[in-house]
C-alpha cells in the first residue's frame, strides 16, 4: 500500500485537537508525513490564514489529504472550498466522514472542535482515512462539482 501525506491546520479554536491529532496521525503505518500548517498557539488568529495553505497543498498534489479544525468547522470548510480542486467536508460523526469519502471523494476533512469529543475526532479521522471513494455513479457527480462559469 502506498503511504499517504497529510496536511493539517487549525485556528485557535482548533489548536488543541490539532496538537492531539498530529502525533496520532504520525503513529499510523499508512501515513508517511504529517505537515503542520499552524496555528502554533491558542492566540486568536484568522482561520483563512491556515485553511488556504492546507487547501493549496492538497490542491497542488504536494499532500494527498488535508485536515482542518476550527470551532464549528464552517469557516475552514468555506475557505478551503474556494480552491477549485478541493472537496472539504464538515464531519461531526463517523458516518459523515464515511459518506464524505465514499460518495463525495472529499479530500479535506473539517472538524468542529467545540462540538465533538477528542475520541469522536479520532474516530472521524480514522473513518476518513480508511474509507475509499466508491466511484461509479458518484464519480459522475463529483465530476460536476468544479465550476466552469
Amino acid at each position: 500500500m502506498e503511504k499517504i501525506k497529510i496536511a493539517i491546520g487549525a485556528d485557535h479554536a482548533g489548536f488543541d485537537y490539532k496538537q492531539i491529532l498530529i502525533p496520532y496521525l504520525q503513529g499510523k503505518e499508512e501515513i508517511s508525513e504529517v505537515k503542520d500548517f499552524g496555528t502554533h498557539s491558542k492566540d486568536s488568529v484568522d482561520y483563512p490564514d491556515f485553511a488556504h495553505p492546507v487547501a493549496s497543498a492538497v490542491e497542488n498534489g504536494e499532500f494527498d489529504l488535508g485536515i482542518l479544525i476550527c470551532g464549528s468547522a464552517n469557516g475552514v470548510a468555506i475557505t478551503a472550498n474556494k480552491h477549485q480542486g478541493i472537496r472539504a467536508a464538515i464531519c461531526w460523526e463517523k458516518q459523515l466522514a464515511v459518506l464524505a469519502k465514499s460518495h463525495n471523494n472529499a479530500n479535506i476533512l473539517c472538524i468542529p472542535e467545540r462540538f465533538i469529543s477528542q475520541e469522536t475526532a479520532m474516530e472521524i479521522v480514522d473513518a476518513f482515512l480508511e474509507t475509499p471513494f466508491e466511484g461509479g455513479r458518484h464519480a459522475n457527480r463529483v465530476g460536476k462539482i468544479a465550476c466552469s462559469c
